[in-house]
C-alpha cells in the first residue's frame, strides 16, 4: 500500500474561503447601513409626529377637520387613532419589530398624506398640514408650503420604501 504524504496545514488551507460570501460584500454592507439609517430616521419622524399630535388632541382634531375630507365624527376618530398609529409605527421601526409590515403601512400612510395635502392645495384651502402638530386655517400658506410638504413626505416615502425593500435585521427583534 502506498501512503500519500500528509500536509499538516491542509485543514487550515481548506478552511480559508475562496470568496467573501455575498452577505458580507461592500454593497450589502452599504445597503444595511442605508436601511438602518432610513429605519431610524423614519422611526424618529413617526415618534415625533405622533407625540406632537397625542399631546395636543384639540389641534390634531382641528387639523384633520381642516382638510374637509371627512364628516366631523370621522375626522374626530381619525384624530384619535392617527397619533397612536404613528407612535406604534415609530416604536416598531425603532426596535425592529415587523419591519416590512411597518414600512408598508408607512408607505400607505404617507401616500394618503400626500393625497390629502394635494387635495387641500387643489381645492384652494389655506391650511397648515398639521403633520407635526398644530394645523387648521393658516392665511400665510403659499403654494410653496404645499409643495414643500409634499416633497418632504415623498422623501419620507423613499425612506419607507428602502426599509421595505432592504429591511436591516441586525439589532431588530423580528423582520
Amino acid at each position: 500500500m502506498k501512503k500519500t504524504p500528509v500536509n499538516p496545514a491542509a485543514h487550515i488551507e481548506a478552511a480559508k474561503p475562496e470568496f467573501v460570501p455575498a452577505k458580507y460584500d461592500s454593497r450589502s454592507i452599504a445597503l444595511d447601513v442605508v436601511s438602518a439609517l432610513a429605519r431610524l430616521a423614519l422611526a424618529a419622524v413617526w415618534l415625533y409626529s405622533g407625540w406632537q399630535k397625542l399631546t395636543d388632541p384639540m389641534s390634531t382634531r382641528l387639523a384633520v377637520r381642516s382638510y374637509e375630507l371627512f364628516s366631523d365624527d370621522t375626522a374626530d376618530l381619525i384624530a384619535i387613532i392617527l397619533p397612536i398609529g404613528e407612535l406604534v409605527l415609530g416604536v416598531f421601526l425603532l426596535i425592529g419589530l415587523f419591519l416590512r409590515f411597518s414600512a408598508f403601512i408607512s408607505q400607505i400612510l404617507l401616500l394618503l398624506f400626500i393625497v390629502g395635502i394635494g387635495s387641500a392645495w387643489a381645492r384652494g384651502l389655506s391650511i397648515d398640514c398639521g403633520c407635526f402638530g398644530g394645523g387648521g386655517a393658516d392665511g400665510a400658506v403659499t403654494w410653496w408650503s404645499y409643495l414643500s410638504e409634499i416633497l418632504r413626505d415623498m422623501a419620507f416615502l423613499v425612506l419607507a420604501w428602502v426599509v421595505f425593500r432592504w429591511p436591516f435585521r441586525r439589532f431588530a427583534l423580528r423582520g
